[in-house]
């Protein structure tokens, strides 16, 4: 139970899947994160992926320009959270139906 409950700890909350999820398409600017999820706040994207970037899920990479960019990318260790993102919208597809259309 207690590596279940360090999994879930990860991934818990509103935000934390649809940013990996946002990253699974590629790296992405703070910016273009924030486009992808609607209703996420400034200070809660930042919050979330400072939490994600110390849980090793993803990383963040500095670019010494004018004016200075920031790019996200996933981690292999978050990367690796594919097949469990394929699984959680199978069974959303499957509850969908089940529940929310009967």
């Amino acid at each position: 139970m207690l590596v279940t409950r360090d999994a879930l700890e990860v991934i818990q909350g509103k935000w934390r899947i649809p940013i990996i999820i946002a990253l699974t398409f590629g790296n992405k600017r703070f910016g273009e994160i924030q486009r992808d999820i609607v209703d996420i706040s400034p200070k809660m994207l930042s919050q979330e992926l400072k939490a994600l970037e110390e849980n090793k899920i993803i990383t963040r990479t500095l670019y010494d320009s004018m004016p200075v960019m920031v790019e996200y990318a996933l981690t292999p260790l978050g990367k690796s959270m594919q097949k469990l993102l394929d699984e959680m919208l199978n069974w959303g597809v499957h509850f969908r139906k089940e529940i929310v259309e009967n």
